[in-house]
């Protein structure tokens, strides 16, 4: 097996972008190639077919690569909850909910598990590509920092490092980050690519020679256009553009303090007739056609906050108009009648009612339910999943909003649906173009206009495309050569 890094010289400068890029074009060489992350940090969660967890960026790098995900290639996931730090998700197992502090003493342990994961990569792909978390020069970090040279040096991989010139001061970020690595991992980086370029590129020729004097020798190897129509998804969430898109009639998205798996909204960016908003403003509520309450890491904190802010009243009222209001995970949760979190094990203790727009409620318990589902809508068929820690009891007699097919081959009872409330534990779901149909036809949307092509099929396409830019714009014949290609 060979590596390949991609650093960078922060956070959101591209590193991912870069990675799912690079990905395809390898693939598409016919190279058997394969992401990895070894500690990553998000609540954008993706269940992998034998019933374990990992990061979605990931998930999707390794759908670039032709792959089905495993946990394997991100053996440590952090799950922000607030004030109890993060969830801790080895191997795809949920954890303990850890503080910083603490975290920082099992550097040792989950190193092992990583080291472990890389020696597996050995025999099971040709060529491995890393990516990188946050900066590697956090000086403050370096000493305990699992994600960035440590696997490289482990490796002995060269690397290729990204900067960021749409957030501003390209050359500083090149020059400061070169300047704070050790000499060795100098000598190992191939080059640096500079993303995100707005505009024409013959603005900026030859940004080597403005930066050779601060960093020498590190090369350039070209600069990345920003391309608005090549953006799989954000590593965290949603980058700030992508918060409110489209024309027509709103559909909102409640801005959740610890809002999850925020990647299901984007199945819809691409109809016609609706708006993507996230808000956690009452107004757009007030004239929104559909309200979607996402997932969330901390339940019951979300929770409060939706009274504190006023936005109980806002969701209840909206109900109460018939609007479509639709939970998704945490957000069904909410829907419900009673949350109990008593050990706090998913964030926040309490006992509390929730909105009590559906007949259900949740007690929360210390193992999580991770697993792939197929959702069936009119014909449609495709691969959805769950992850949540509460358990939902449904009243007799309540209407369920769907049945799926479990791994097994069992059919199980999805969500509920009382009027317009409609409440699911899917991620996914909204990738069907039938069901986003039938969402804007319950809702009364006229001139709605779902694209036809399925979510996942578009997306792929999008990797191909993102190979042809990355191929046009970077010079990749140091790679070529590392790789023997």
């Amino acid at each position: 097996m060979k590596a390949l890094g991609i650093l960078g010289t922060g956070s959101s400068v591209g590193k991912s972008w870069l990675t799912i890029a690079v990905c395809a074009w390898l693939h598409r060489e016919g190279v058997r190639v394969a992401p990895f992350k070894a500690q990553n940090m998000s609540n954008n969660a993706w269940a992998t077919a034998d019933g374990r967890e990992m990061a979605r960026a990931q998930a999707i790098q390794a759908d670039a690569c032709g792959l089905r995900p495993i946990p394997e290639m991100n053996p440590v996931l952090l799950k922000p909850s607030g004030g109890n730090g993060s969830q801790v998700v080895r191997l795809g197992r949920a954890e303990d909910h850890c503080p910083a502090h603490a975290y920082f003493e099992r550097t040792e342990q989950l190193w092992r598990t990583i080291a472990d994961c890389l020696e597996y990569w050995q025999t099971h792909c040709d060529v491995l590509v890393l990516e990188g978390a946050g900066s590697p020069v956090e000086l403050n970090l370096m000493e305990r920092d699992l994600a960035n040279l440590r696997p490289l040096r482990y490796l002995a991989a060269p690397w290729l490092l990204a900067g960021d010139i749409d957030r501003g001061g390209i050359f500083s970020q090149l020059a400061g980050t070169w300047a704070l690595l050790p000499p060795a991992d100098r000598a190992s980086c191939l080059g640096a690519v500079i993303n995100r370029f707005r505009g024409d590129l013959a603005l900026f020729p030859h940004p080597e020679r403005h930066l050779a004097p601060y960093a020498p020798g590190l090369r350039v190897l070209g600069t990345m256009p920003f391309r608005s129509d090549l953006q799989p998804e954000e590593e965290d969430g949603l980058a700030p553009c992508d918060e409110d898109r489209g024309r027509g009639e709103t559909i909102a998205w409640v801005r959740l303090p610890h809002a999850a798996n925020l990647s299901d909204c984007q199945p819809w960016w691409d109809d016609q007739g609706v708006r993507i908003r996230w808000t956690s403003d009452r107004a757009v509520l007030a004239s929104a056609k559909v309200i979607v309450l996402p997932g969330t890491k901390n339940t019951l904190d979300d929770l409060r906050w939706l009274r504190e802010q006023g936005l109980e009243r806002a969701l209840q009222e909206a109900a109460g108009r018939g609007v479509l209001v639709i939970g998704i995970c945490g957000g069904f949760q909410l829907l419900g009648r009673r949350l109990v979190d008593l050990g706090g094990v998913a964030g926040n203790a309490g006992d509390e009612p929730g909105l009590g727009l559906l007949p259900v409620a949740t007690h929360f318990v210390a193992s999580k339910l991770v697993r792939e589902v197929t959702a069936e809508c009119d014909g449609d068929r495709w691969t959805a999943y769950e992850i949540h820690m509460g358990r939902t009891h449904v009243d007799d007699g309540a209407e369920p909003l769907q049945h799926v097919t479990l791994p097994d081959g069992s059919m199980h009872a999805d969500g509920v649906r009382r009027g317009t409330v409609w409440g699911t534990y899917l991620h996914g779901w909204f990738e069907s173009p039938k069901v986003r149909r039938l969402v804007a036809a319950a809702a009364g949307i006229e001139g709605y206009r779902a694209c036809p092509e399925p979510w996942r099929e578009k997306r792929r396409k999008t990797y191909t495309r993102m190979a042809d830019l990355l191929t046009e714009h970077i010079d990749l014949d140091p790679v070529r050569r590392h790789l023997g290609l």
